[in-house]
C-alpha cells in the first residue's frame, strides 16, 4: 500500500526554521503561565486513536497529559488531510512511559530496554515514507540506550524521540537514573546518589543534534505545539518532556515556577547557554522551554540512493 508522505506534504509554516537569533538577544518569549487545556473541538479522529487496553498508570500521572497531547497532535495531522493514520508508526521502550503503546491504535513495536531508538530507525529504513515516533524514558535512553541516542544524532534519521524525564526509574520503584540529583536516597542507593547528573541536552548539542526541544508535561498546548514542530522537522528530533513522578523522587518535582518559554532558536552559541541554565541537580536556575536548537542537515534517508528511490516512488521495500 502506498504512503502519501512527501516533503511537500509537511505544512510550510510548521517546517520553517526561524532566523538565527543575535548572540546577545534575549531568548525569552513569555513567562510560563498556568497551563490550560487546548481549546480544540472534540475530534472523531482523536477518538479513533484511543486504545482499548485498561490504563494502569497511577491516577494523576503526567503521562495522561502526554498521551492526550500526542493524540491531539496526530489527530491534527490526519485531519489536515495530508496524512493518514497508516503514515505513522511508533516504538516504545520499557518503563511507565512505554504503556502509551497500549493506549494508542498506531502500529509499531514494543522494544527491549534501551533499544526503542534503533528499532524506530529500523522501521524508517524499512519504509522511509513513514513518520516514526519513539517514546523512551530517562532511565532507558540515558543508561542502557545511551550509545543508540548518540548515534541517532549522528545518523540524523528523519524520526522523532519523545523523552519522558522524571529523574527516576519509576516502574521498578524509584531507582536513580543518569539525570537523578545528588543525594537522592532509594532502595538501591541507601547512602544517596554520590554523582552529579549529566545534562542530556548538552550531550545532544555536542553530538550534532539538528533538533533539540523541551516541554512541560503539565502544559498541554505547548506539548502539542512542540510535538508538531518535532515531527515536521526534517531529521532526528529530540523532545525532552519534563514531568513529575507523583510517587518517587518527589524532591525533583514542581519546577514550573522556574520554567519560561523561548523563541525557536537556530544559534548554536545561544543554545549552549540555554542548555546550561538547567543542571538537573539543584533548584537554582531557570528551565527554558521550546525549540532550543534547530538546524537543517542531510538526513540518513537522503544519504542513501536506495532510500531516496523509495521515497520518490512513495513505497516500502515490500512494495518495490
Amino acid at each position: 500500500m502506498e504512503n502519501k508522505i512527501t516533503k511537500e506534504s509537511v505544512p510550510e509554516e510548521e517546517n520553517k526554521v526561524t532566523k538565527s537569533a543575535k548572540p546577545n538577544a534575549s531568548p525569552i518569549e513569555t513567562p510560563t503561565k498556568k497551563p490550560s487545556l487546548p481549546k480544540t473541538k472534540p475530534s472523531k479522529t482523536k477518538a479513533l486513536l484511543r486504545g482499548k487496553s485498561e490504563n494502569t498508570w497511577c491516577p494523576g500521572c503526567p503521562n495522561f497529559m502526554i498521551l492526550d497531547s500526542f493524540k491531539q497532535t496526530i489527530a491534527n495531522f490526519i485531519d489536515s488531510k495530508k496524512f493518514k493514520k497508516d503514515d505513522f508508526a511508533i516504538t516504545t521502550d520499557i518503563g511507565c512511559h512505554a504503556k502509551i503503546f497500549d493506549y494508542l491504535t498506531l502500529s509499531g513495536f514494543y522494544s527491549l530496554h534501551g533499544r526503542a531508538i534503533p528499532t524506530g530507525i529500523g522501521i524508517k529504513l524499512g519504509n522511509p515514507n513513514l513518520k516514526v515516533i519513539t517514546f523512551a524514558g530517562d532511565g532507558a535512553a540515558y543508561s542502557e540506550g545511551i550509545e543508540h541516542l548518540i548515534h541517532a544524532f549522528k545518523y540524523n534519521a528523519d524520526t522523532t524521540l519523545i523523552l519522558h524525564d522524571n529523574q527516576s526509574f519509576s516502574l521498578t520503584t524509584g531507582q536513580p537514573t543518569p539525570t537523578t540529583q545528588q543525594g537522592f536516597i532509594s532502595k538501591s542507593e541507601p547512602l544517596g546518589v554520590f554523582d552529579k547528573p549529566f545534562n542530556p541536552l548538552k550531550l545532544a548539542l555536542a553530538s550534532n543534534a539538528t533538533f533539540i526541544a523541551r516541554t512541560n508535561a503539565r502544559d498541554m498546548p505547548h506539548m502539542v505545539e512542540t510535538f508538531t514542530k518535532a515531527i515536521n522537522h526534517k531529521g532526528f528530533s529530540f523532545v525532552e518532556v519534563i514531568q513529575d513522578c507523583i510517587i518517587f523522587n518527589l524532591e525533583a518535582n514542581n519546577k514550573d515556577k522556574r520554567m519560561y518559554k523561548i523563541q525557536d532558536n537556530t544559534d548554536k552559541k545561544l543554545a549552549e547557554k540555554l542548555c546550561d541554565e538547567y543542571d538537573y541537580n539543584t533548584k537554582d536556575g531557570k528551565v527554558p522551554l521550546g525549540v532550543i536548537y534547530q538546524s537543517m542537515e542531510p538526513t540518513l534517508e537522503e544519504k542513501w540512493p536506495q532510500l531516496k528511490s523509495l521515497m520518490k516512488k512513495k513505497v516500502s521495500w515490500v512494495d518495490k
